[in-house]
């Protein structure tokens, strides 16, 4: 007569069940956070841009209210940026510095931004063959 011996099987399986039930409760779950329907909608907000001209003086640009320049001294810019920011504090601050201005100074700048509490600095660059025409 033949026949399979499945109690060995059995013993098996109720050694993985014990094994799944004690591990179970230390899985950790990770989560995803996704956007929101609300987020994924608006239209990103144009960043400021503090251009820094050859003789060092100031300009503040907001491309979203036109993209005219205006003249700002280094005392005044802190002031007109919380100005600007009013509807966006998160709003980008891009730094442009002329090709002859030391870097010194644009750090300067950056740190003044950066002492303001100014929450998104970053620098404009423009691609090598586009500075050379």
């Amino acid at each position: 007569m033949n026949e399979i011996n499945v109690v060995p099987y059995i013993d098996v399986m109720l050694v993985l069940l014990v094994i799944f039930m004690v591990t179970a409760p230390m899985i950790q779950t990770g989560s995803v956070d996704l956007p929101s329907v609300g987020k994924s909608s608006q239209p990103p907000v144009a960043p400021l841009e503090v251009i820094i001209k050859a003789d060092s003086s100031l300009a503040l640009r907001d491309r979203a209210k036109g993209g005219a320049e205006q003249i700002v001294t280094r005392a005044d810019l802190p002031a007109r940026l919380r100005e600007a920011q009013t509807a966006n504090p998160q709003q980008a601050v891009l730094i442009a510095g002329d090709r002859s201005v030391k870097y010194e100074v644009v750090l300067g700048v950056m740190d003044e931004l950066q002492r303001q509490q100014v929450a998104k600095i970053g620098l404009l660059v423009q691609p090598r063959a586009a500075a050379d025409k």
